[in-house]
């Protein structure tokens, strides 16, 4: 099965709204997850790692929008909100005690945090060269890790 919008934001229906996100801004990363995930690799998980790609660019879109909405810079680049002071009240959160090691730019959401483990759990394995197998397009057998083309 291939995602497409309509099975997204069934499956995904906290983005079912098509004003808050457009069905044209769902396709523009369904098409860029097709460009990037290996299907060799993920094998029969290639439709939850193209859906979690694609919320978590979602996510990063819609903040955004919202900053440029409220007058700020959309794409600026900031960490996790890890304390924050109003009056005599504040709050904190061990970002890291959620986050993944190494895990950069996917950390950012909870869709990335679990498209990143995904991605490492189908990424990992011992590495056969020139052995016949389902791991590469042409039976090559070659498991390369987790590295380019996710």
């Amino acid at each position: 099965m291939t995602v497409t919008v309509a099975s997204f934001k069934t499956n995904f229906p906290e983005f079912a709204s098509n004003s808050d996100y457009q069905p044209t801004q769902v396709q523009f990363w369904l098409d860029a997850a097709s460009n990037a995930l290996n299907p060799a690799r993920w094998l029969s998980m290639l439709d939850a790692g193209t859906a979690l790609f694609v919320a978590h660019h979602l996510v990063l879109s819609a903040r955004d929008q919202k900053a440029a909405a409220a007058g700020g810079t959309p794409g600026e680049v900031r960490g996790i909100l890890t304390a924050k002071a109003v009056d005599k009240v504040s709050a904190g959160f061990d970002a890291a005690s959620v986050s993944l090691t190494d895990g950069g730019y996917w950390n950012s959401t909870s869709y990335g945090i679990r498209f990143l483990q995904f991605a490492r759990w189908f990424g990992t394995g011992g590495v056969q060269v020139g052995t016949p197998g389902p791991c590469a397009p042409g039976g090559g057998g070659y498991w390369g890790g987790f590295g380019a083309g996710y």
